[in-house]
C-alpha cells in the first residue's frame, strides 16, 4: 500500500511540473506573439500621423495659394474697371493699327503698293461683307429739304473751284481794307467791272449744271429688308409716288389688310 501511495504522488508531482512547463510555453508563446503585434501598431499609427500631417500642409499650402490667386484677381478687377468703357476696343483698335502698319512697311520695303496687295487678298465675300457694313453705317439719304440740298450743292461746287492768281494778285495791290469794305465805306459797291473771262466761266458753269440736272437719275440703292411691293420697276416707281403722298393715311389699313384684321 505504502509503494501504491508513493508512486501515486509521484505521478501527480510529474503531471503538475508537466503542467507548470506547459504554462510557460504557452506565456513565452504569448509573449513572443505580442512582441511583434505591438510594435507594428506603434509604426503604423506613427505613419498615418505622418501622413495626416503631410495633407495639413499640402491643405495650408493650397490655401495659401488661393489667397494669393484671389488677391490677384480682386486687383485686376479693380484696375479693369478704373479702365474706360471702350478699353478694351481701343486695344484692339490699336493692335490691328500696328499690325496694318507693319504690313504696310513690309509691303513697302519690297517695292509693293499695300492697298493693291490687301485687296487682291481680300475674297470675295469679305468684300460684299465690308461694302454693306459700310452702307448701312453711312447711308446716303440724300437731303431732307431744300435748304439742305443747297447748302449739299454749294460745297460740290466749292470743291471744284480753283485758286485765283488775279485774286491773289488783285489782293495784294489793293490790300485787306479794300477787298473787304464795309457800309461805311466810300467806294462801297465800286470795286470795278467784273472781268468777260469771269462772266463767260459762270456762264458756262452754269449751263453745264442745267444740263447735268436734265441727264441726272439717281438710281436708290435697293434695300434688301424693303418690303416687296411691285411688279417690275416702273411698277416700284410708281408705287413710291404714291407712297409719299398717301402713306400717312393708308399705313394702318395695309397693316390690317396684312394682319387679316380688316373689316
Amino acid at each position: 500500500m505504502a509503494s501504491q501511495v508513493d508512486v501515486r504522488e509521484s505521478s501527480e508531482s510529474i503531471w503538475k511540473k508537466g503542467q507548470a512547463s506547459n504554462s510557460s510555453v504557452v506565456e513565452e508563446d504569448d509573449d513572443t506573439a505580442a512582441g511583434p503585434s505591438s510594435s507594428s501598431s506603434s509604426s503604423t499609427a506613427a505613419d498615418k500621423r505622418a501622413e495626416r500631417i503631410k495633407k495639413l500642409r499640402d491643405l495650408q499650402l493650397r490655401r495659401n495659394e488661393a489667397r494669393k490667386l484671389n488677391h490677384q484677381e480682386v486687383a485686376e478687377e479693380d484696375k479693369r474697371k478704373k479702365l474706360p468703357a471702350n478699353h478694351e476696343a481701343m486695344q484692339r483698335r490699336v493692335e490691328w493699327e500696328n499690325k496694318e502698319e507693319e504690313a504696310r512697311k513690309e509691303a513697302e520695303s519690297r517695292g509693293e503698293d499695300y492697298d493693291r496687295v490687301k485687296m487682291l487678298e481680300m475674297t470675295a465675300e469679305d468684300a460684299d461683307k465690308f461694302e454693306r457694313k459700310r452702307k448701312k453705317k453711312n447711308p446716303d439719304q440724300g437731303f431732307s429739304g431744300f435748304a439742305a440740298a443747297q447748302y449739299r450743292q454749294y460745297q460740290r461746287l466749292t470743291k471744284q473751284m480753283k485758286p485765283s492768281d488775279d485774286y491773289k494778285r488783285e489782293k495784294e495791290e489793293k490790300g485787306e481794307a479794300m477787298m473787304y469794305p464795309n457800309v461805311d465805306d466810300v467806294n462801297y459797291g465800286g470795286q470795278g467791272k467784273v472781268p468777260e473771262a469771269a462772266v463767260d466761266r459762270m456762264v458756262a458753269d452754269l449751263e453745264k449744271q442745267i444740263e447735268k440736272r436734265e441727264k441726272y437719275s439717281r438710281r436708290r440703292a435697293h434695300q434688301d429688308e424693303a418690303d416687296i411691293d411691285y411688279i417690275n420697276e416702273r411698277n416700284m416707281k410708281f408705287n413710291r409716288k404714291l407712297a409719299r403722298f398717301y402713306d400717312p393715311f393708308t399705313s394702318e389699313i395695309k397693316q390690317n389688310l396684312e394682319r387679316g384684321t380688316a373689316i
